[in-house]
């Protein structure tokens, strides 16, 4: 990262973090997206590339919380070694000291006593760097800083990255209103995807709420970037930020559809979260195209056409779990949905008894701190689908 323009054309170890049990699906996208050497990690895949991916991957991927590009890796002994290693690093070569800056990340080792205090030596080495420099430092911003500086360390192993993003991916830019328990947009994506949808069949959600789970199955049917609407990435607070590189990415970017490839549904039995899905889906051009309807689950319209249901039931820690809820959705699974899909993650054992269906697939994945699990159902007119999940 020497200068403004100099190591677009050098490789670069790109490490992209994703939330737990859905690294084969980020994988999944970025073989999509043409990457064949991808490798997968703990939360995480990595791939090489170049700053032109960075970017790319930055706008484009649905499944991922950070992309990271790897400054160094090392060995430590010591905590000395580590503010020693680190205080060889160039950091001016990679941001101003007008920059505010903080470093995060994970720390796995028996050399700390502390787990914070990997973090304050790196701090300090990046501080004394601009201070023999130019006898200035630059602020320290653990909020929001404008360079946000990744630190791994596991057992004696350790990478040092910048992380391109900056704030979590899943702060898309385009939700304006959101529920008392709101799914995580990238959990939605890695869901949907992880499901098998085929982007084809009618995609249902008969608990919207404000809409996460419809927008994003649409942002992927219709090809627009679920980053389409964000404006903060961390790689244009660098050094070598290419402006012109970036603009050609985002300009062949799809950003506008006139018609979508399937129908999409939406219903709530609440009018507040009704209102607050219409208001999100206005940011899109696809947003008159989505069907979303003040209903309970079980009134919404019936069709004989296959569908495929992805939703996030009523349960954990902010909304109380109704087993009653959950019986009665597997009646109307089995009753009136005559060919399809259902995917719903839940965290609850007994919600997923309550229903009363043996599951095709079922996976542990995270909610925000929640454990869940995402079961999938198989759903045939005339079957016999009343075994226990």
């Amino acid at each position: 990262m020497n200068g403004n323009k100099n190591g677009f054309d050098k490789e670069l170890t790109i490490t992209l973090k994703c939330f737990f049990g859905f690294e084969e699906t980020l994988k999944e996208e970025l073989v999509e997206y043409g990457y064949k050497e991808v490798e997968i990690l703990n939360r995480a895949v990595q791939i090489k590339g170049k700053w032109k991916d960075v970017y790319f991957l930055n706008l484009h991927s649905r499944c991922s919380i950070a992309i990271l590009v790897e400054i160094t890796s090392f060995r430590i002994k010591s905590e000395n070694d580590l503010f020693n290693r680190a205080s060889k690093i160039k950091w001016s070569e990679y941001f101003d000291v007008k920059k505010t800056f903080a470093v995060k990340g994970a720390i796995y080792s028996d050399l700390f006593t502390n787990t914070h205090y990997p973090y304050l030596l790196v701090k300090d080495a990046i501080v004394d760097h601009f201070r023999d420099l130019t006898g200035d430092r630059p602020d320290i911003e653990i909020k929001r800083p404008q360079v946000l500086i990744d630190l791994y360390i596991s057992n004696t192993e350790v990478t040092i990255s910048v992380n391109t993003s900056g704030n979590p991916l899943f702060q898309r830019g385009y939700r304006n209103a959101s529920g008392e328990a709101p799914i995580n947009e990238v959990v939605a994506a890695s869901l949907i995807r992880m499901s098998g949808w085929d982007r084809k069949t009618t995609l249902l959600d008969p608990f919207c709420g404000s809409g996460t789970l419809l927008i994003e199955g649409a942002l992927l049917a219709s090809g627009i970037p679920s980053n389409i609407e964000r404006q903060h990435y961390a790689f244009k607070n660098f050094k070598n930020f290419d402006q012109k590189l970036w603009d050609e990415i985002y300009d062949n970017a799809t950003r506008i559809v006139r018609e979508l490839p399937c129908r999409f549904i939406g219903s709530d039995i609440s009018d507040e979260m009704v209102l607050k899905s219409r208001r999100n889906l206005r940011e899109f051009s696809f947003g008159r195209f989505i069907e979303i309807s003040g209903k309970p689950f079980n009134e919404v319209e019936k069709t004989d056409e296959p569908l495929f249901i992805i939703s996030n039931p009523p349960y954990g820690q902010r909304l109380e779990l109704d087993e009653e809820l959950y019986s009665e959705i597997g009646t109307w699974l089995k009753h009136e949905i005559k060919e399809g899909t259902a995917c719903i993650i839940s965290s609850s054992e007994e919600g997923f008894k309550s229903i009363g269906l043996k599951h095709s697939k079922k996976v542990k994945v995270y909610n925000g701190n929640l454990d869940c699990s995402f079961r999938s159902y198989e759903l045939f007119e005339g079957k016999r689908r009343d075994t226990i999940s």
